[in-house]
């Protein structure tokens, strides 16, 4: 089997902090989560940027700054900077950072989609702020918009900073999408693709909904791929499993899942990493270092970022 590459998707934006004590908000929560995910044997780390005080989705350059310099003059792990931000902003702001601090992986939302968050609202709890409910109720309405326009626009701008990308698939017509890009020239292989599972408006996490993604990736793209897998809630470690059975590598993270077991919220991001990586090596495999992430996807070199 090849290395296979964990990447950890930190706090994201669609978690808030009353769902759990743990997500990370402040820049040295953010910070210090990824350190000890990439201890824990995580290569690449993927990262959004929050408000201080409320765990609100942030997305100015400035917002990165504090946590990007501290991760970067503590670790070789790989930093991957989103522009999928929050399905609430516009393609032009969500872009920014990425195009100021230049890292060696960007995210890159490849269609459109609905984008269902309000499930999360079912369960009764206390919010610890008026935009958390709201935010949730307001994906009722919510397009998540990512248009052949939008698309363009990201990789013109970012294909001059030598940054690579990390393409989210949430279905098959997203892999037609990119397909498209690729053979128009805007990409490069080897592509890195992130198929996504489990999110609604976007496809199931049943393995029948994983293999029909990795049959037409492979029949899209063949060798000119590297395969990752990330899936929502409880179908986070079912599916990392599967992938990584199959060769393909996976992401974890609190972005992605706020549990570790049933009804049990992880403590860290490196708990979710460390768990994985036990299931990788429990079935023979062993996991890529930041090195060899950088070899696997062609990236440019962590001295070549802005920051």
């Amino acid at each position: 089997m090849a290395k296979t590459i964990i990447s950890c998707a930190v706090t994201g934006s669609i978690h808030t902090p009353s769902m759990s004590p743990h997500l990370p908000v402040t820049a040295d929560e953010i910070a210090q989560s990824a350190l000890e995910a990439a201890e824990a044997g995580a290569a690449i780390v993927h990262l959004h940027a929050r408000d201080p005080q409320t765990g609100k989705p942030v997305h100015e350059p400035e917002d990165f700054a504090p946590f990007l310099k501290v991760i970067k003059q503590a670790s070789d792990v790989v930093v991957n900077i989103t522009t999928g931000a929050s399905p609430y902003m516009p393609v032009e702001y969500r872009v920014k950072p990425a195009e100021t601090w230049k890292p060696e992986v960007a995210s890159l939302n490849m269609g459109s989609m609905n984008f269902g968050l309000f499930p999360m609202l079912k369960k009764d709890r206390e919010w610890k702020h008026a935009w958390e409910p709201e935010m949730l109720e307001a994906s009722h309405d919510l397009v998540f918009r990512n248009s052949f326009k939008d698309i363009r626009y990201a990789l013109e701008t970012l294909n001059k900073t030598g940054t690579r990308y990390e393409f989210e698939c949430y279905d098959t017509a997203h892999l037609y999408n990119l397909h498209y890009f690729w053979k128009e020239g805007l990409v490069e292989g080897p592509l890195f693709i992130q198929t996504c599972f489990g999110l609604l408006g976007g496809i199931g996490a049943h393995p029948e909904d994983v293999m029909h993604m990795k049959r037409t990736a492979d029949r899209l793209f063949g060798d000119q791929y590297r395969w990752s897998v990330l899936a929502a809630g409880a179908n986070q470690m079912p599916v990392a499993a599967m992938a990584a059975s199959m060769g393909g590598h996976v992401r974890v993270g609190l972005e992605d899942s706020l549990w570790i077991g049933k009804g049990q919220l992880a403590t860290s991001n490196a708990q979710q990493v460390t768990k994985v990586r036990q299931i990788i090596e429990g079935l023979g495999g062993e996991i890529a270092t930041p090195a060899e992430a950088r070899e696997i996807l062609s990236l440019k070199g962590g001295d070549k970022v802005a920051f």
